[in-house]
């Protein structure tokens, strides 16, 4: 064939693995117009331009969210978020997969805000047959209001792995075997919001929104869906990052919350390795 041919075609990938149900194309650039809708909020969510972009906003009125067109079983999936800036306390953005229906899956990242100067909050959470209670929160190593960062969940029928930048900061492994249910039978769409949830989310509601400020912005782009394939870094790097993560910016986790378990941790809590 010509290289003139080469250089007009439309190349997609196609990946297949006996590991992985999920056959996907590599996506080129994002266009949220044909990725996403825009579900709620009245007109506060908006896409600009070619589709390059889009953006949440929240006021003294509502939020808004969206949710993608296409559900998804296993893979990577990629986002750049840049969180509201300035004084966010009070304000949640929460950016991840679901399926439908009271036994639902659900894989969690929520971005608690905070007041001007202080740290969001990075809260994790997985849900299997309708059932999370499995939080784990990082303070993050940067100012996510700045400027964009990547964050992105792979999930394969062996794990989910959380990533900030390329970086993992929480596995969550299949431990069937041992009687721990996992998130594997039930596609699930990518959904993202930002909403007021001054009721508990800054110090336990201690802080309220300063509405003030409002609107209050979040902003999206460079989404990407593609076949998980092999997971970031080996083995070992990967271990060595998490430990790191753990060591000096973990702040809670649920599996050391002795108080909230008076009669022993979750099964999960308790396997190795």
């Amino acid at each position: 064939m010509s290289s003139s041919f080469y250089s007009q075609a439309i190349t997609f990938t196609l990946i297949v693995s006996t590991h992985f149900l999920l056959v996907a194309y590599i996506a080129g650039a994002t266009n949220f117009y044909n990725d996403f809708d825009l579900t709620w909020g009245g007109g506060r969510g908006k896409i600009a331009g070619p589709g390059n972009m889009l953006t949440l906003s929240l006021d003294r009125v509502s939020g808004s969210g969206f949710q993608s067109k296409k559900e998804y079983h296993f893979g990577r999936i990629d986002m750049q978020l840049k969180l509201v800036a300035g004084n966010s306390a009070g304000t949640v953005t929460a950016y991840y997969l679901s399926s439908q229906g009271v036994n639902h899956d659900e894989i969690d990242f929520e971005f608690l805000g905070n007041t001007t100067g202080e740290p969001y909050t990075l809260h994790t959470n997985v849900y299997t047959q309708g059932k999370g209670e499995r939080e784990q929160q990082f303070r993050m190593w940067f100012d996510p209001t700045s400027d964009f960062h990547t964050y992105s969940i792979i999930w394969t029928p062996q794990i989910i792995v959380f990533l900030v930048d390329d970086t993992p900061i929480r596995e969550f492994k299949n431990r069937e075997a041992s009687g721990v249910p996992f998130p594997k039978n039930h596609p699930m769409r990518l959904y993202s919001s930002l909403w007021n949830a001054d009721e508990w989310a800054t110090r336990g509601g201690l802080v309220k929104t300063d509405w003030s400020r409002a609107p209050f912005m979040a902003s999206y782009r460079n989404f990407n869906v593609r076949s998980a394939g092999v997971l970031p870094q080996s083995n070992m790097t990967r271990r060595q990052k998490l430990r790191w993560v753990r060591r000096n910016h973990m702040i809670y986790n649920y599996c050391t919350d002795a108080k909230r378990f008076p009669r022993g941790f979750p099964p999960e809590c308790k396997v190795r390795g």
